[in-house]
This record gives C-alpha cells, sequence and structure tokens, in this order.
C-alpha cells in the first residue's frame, strides 16, 4: 500500500504540479487513512469498502476535526483511489458512488438486525432502570424518532398504535410503533412507575423522578452497547439511522420514511439513508419493466 501511495504522490507532484502544502496535506491524510485500514486489519488497498472510507471520516469526525479537514481527506482519498484505478492497480474504483461530505452528512454506525436484537435484550426489565432502558431502546428502534423527541414524549402521546411526535420547528406527525415496543412501556409503566399527579406526565423519568434528557439517554445506549458486546461505535441516532436503513432494504417506500423521519426535503432522507448508486442501480433492474 505504501508503494501505491509513493506513485500518487509523485504522480500529483509531477503531472498535476500541485503545490508542495497540498501535497504534504494528501500525503498527511492519506498515511492516516493507511493507519485507520491498519487497525482495522485491513492489508489491500482491494479490500477497501465505501463503509471503510465513511468509518475513517467518522472518526476524524470523532477527534473533532472541522469540516473543511474532512473534505480535504475525502477529496484525497477520492483522487488517490481514481489514480488508482487508471493506472488498473484495482479493478473497480471504491469511492466511485460517495457523494462529497458538504452533499451527504457523516453517518453513523448502522447496526444489523442481529445486533439490534442483541442490544435490546441487554437492559433487565425486572429492575426499574433495566425496565425504562429497554423500552427506551424498543420506541428509539420501533419509531426512528430523534433522542430530543423522545425525551419531549408525555404518557398520553403513546396509545396502542401510534405515538404523536413534536419535531423540528414544533411539527407534529403521527409514527406508528411496533408491538414490541408498546408491551416494553406496558411494563415499565405497570411495574416500575409510580403514579404521578400530574395530567399529562413525561413518559420517561429520570432516577431523580424529573423528563429524562438527552445525554443520559445517550450515555445509556453507549453502556448498553458496550455489555452487549457491539464493537461498533453507536448512540441513540445510530437507532433512528438503523431504523431507517433497514426499512429501506426491506423495500419500504422512502417517502414513507421520509415522513416517518420527520424531513421536510425527500433529499434530506436520501441522504440520510446513504443511498448509493449501486441501490438505485439494483432498484432499476429488479422494478423497471425494460431494466
Amino acid at each position: 500500500m505504501q508503494n501505491s501511495l509513493k506513485n500518487f504522490l509523485s504522480y500529483i507532484a509531477s503531472e498535476k504540479g500541485l503545490a508542495k502544502n497540498t501535497i504534504e496535506a494528501y500525503e498527511r491524510d492519506l498515511q492516516a487513512f493507511m493507519q485507520h485500514l491498519k487497525i482495522s486489519r485491513i492489508d489491500a488497498l482491494s479490500k477497501v469498502t465505501e463503509k471503510d472510507i465513511i468509518n475513517f471520516l467518522a472518526t476524524l469526525q470523532q477527534k473533532m476535526q472541522a469540516s473543511s479537514s474532512i473534505c480535504r481527506a475525502f477529496v484525497a482519498i477520492k483522487v488517490f483511489f481514481r489514480f488508482l484505478r487508471r493506472e488498473k492497480e484495482l479493478l473497480s474504483d471504491v469511492t466511485f458512488h460517495l457523494d462529497s461530505p458538504k452533499l451527504w452528512q457523516l453517518i453513523p454506525e448502522v447496526l444489523t438486525i442481529n445486533e439490534v436484537e442483541t442490544l435490546l435484550k441487554t437492559p433487565n426489565p425486572e429492575s426499574a432502570i433495566g425496565a425504562r432502558d429497554q423500552a427506551i431502546l424498543e420506541v428509539l428502534y420501533a419509531t426512528g424518532i430523534r433522542v430530543s423527541e423522545l425525551c419531549s414524549l408525555n404518557l398520553h402521546d403513546v396509545d396502542e398504535k401510534q405515538i404523536r411526535v413534536i419535531g423540528k420547528g414544533r411539527k407534529e406527525r403521527l409514527v406508528p410503533i411496533a408491538k414490541a415496543a408498546n408491551l416494553a412501556i406496558d411494563h415499565y409503566l405497570l411495574h416500575h412507575r409510580k403514579e404521578s399527579k400530574e395530567k399529562n406526565p413525561p413518559l420517561f423519568l429520570s432516577q431523580k423522578g424529573k423528563r429524562i434528557d438527552r445525554m443520559t439517554i445517550w450515555s445509556r445506549v453507549k453502556y448498553y452497547g458496550k455489555k452487549g458486546g457491539i464493537e461498533k461505535n453507536i448512540s441513540p441516532h445510530t437507532l433512528r439511522h438503523s431504523f431507517a436503513t433497514h426499512l429501506l432494504e426491506n423495500g419500504a417506500d422512502l417517502r414513507i420514511i421520509q415522513e416517518m423521519l420527520g424531513h421536510a426535503d425527500i433529499g434530506t432522507t436520501e441522504r440520510y439513508t446513504h443511498l448509493s448508486g449501486k441501490h438505485i442501480r439494483d432498484a432499476f433492474t429488479l422494478h423497471h419493466p425494460r431494466g
């Protein structure tokens, strides 16, 4: 891999005539990428996938690097793989269907269905905190709502078939809720919640009896991910993304997903669910009469 990088740097210096500072920046970004591949035990550039590149960029984001630095790193990787394809070192360009970070948001890990099931089974429903947390995880995955929307849920916002969500811009929407999530909520309320004098109290409470906050949910999701042996770096946002991705992969209409997620623009949903060119081509081939 280092030989390929050396050849690339020689190419951009001699044939592209890039400035010295630009070449040095490309080298730093690509060396960091190579180190990421080494840590991920990827020993050949031909084995690199779209997900590996996204994971690397997400790592830069977690290190609080500026968006401009992340964009520059992505451009360096894209130009590098384009060079490798042109030089026939690789049969295909893995970055071909990846858009610029200016057009797509760095997305969190997506859990497999098995990983979701593991996560949902990790809390102990016999304890008050475990019952609450299991209900929270079930609702996040069953509905795809934002963690801020979950925190604002009140008792009467939930019925047997749907929940009433107040989203961005105070816009209200109704989202279907799975039976498993409803059962988890019922268990939490019946066995581990004291009756409230409020007419419409918060649905989920902290240990101090106050409305639960975003940081508590964030830390609990992290805790159960680690406890369940899930190696991915997950957060409440991961469950929202997994919800949308699993629906998409199982044939749900993008417009329906858009409505459930509360996106004003369908373009946001397309970026959110990470629609690659391959997904689009496969859908065309499968469904178009002349595909």
